[in-house]
């Protein structure tokens, strides 16, 4: 699922919205980071509908124009809440290991790469011979 897909069924969760109600939502969850633009918000929207996670749920005219308004099928639910779900346990994971590598490993000599090794030799010095 992509990002832009995930902050959309997001916005979504709570409440039926109509496009640019989306946007602003998307850009409020993701604290600015997520800027859709119109486009690409419909195309998203195109695709979860084709997916069968979310559907029109209705249309109100305001000041002359169209207003759809979407919503989350019980599909999208279960799709949003396992792509949450799997989120969560790869920041759990990447947690974990980020502790116990501050806690368990030793440091680094200077000039060693990662996992202990020397960085390679310049050229023309293999073995310690020109």
């Amino acid at each position: 699922m992509t990002r832009a897909a995930f902050f959309v069924l997001t916005a979504l969760a709570d409440q039926p919205r109509h496009g640019y109600g989306i946007l602003r939502e998307v850009e409020e969850l993701s604290d600015g980071e997520v800027q859709l633009r119109v486009g690409t918000l419909y195309g998203v929207l195109d695709r979860l509908t084709a997916d069968g996670l979310i559907v029109l749920d209705r249309e109100e005219v305001q000041q002359g124009r169209l207003r759809r308004y979407y919503r989350l099928t019980d599909e999208g639910v279960a799709a949003l809440d396992a792509e949450a779900e799997r989120m969560a346990a790869g920041a759990g994971a990447a947690k974990r290991r980020i502790a116990a590598g501050r806690a368990g490993a030793p440091p680094r000599p200077a000039g060693e790469g990662p996992a202990g090794l020397l960085p390679p030799a310049a050229p023309g010095l293999a073995g310690g011979l020109t």
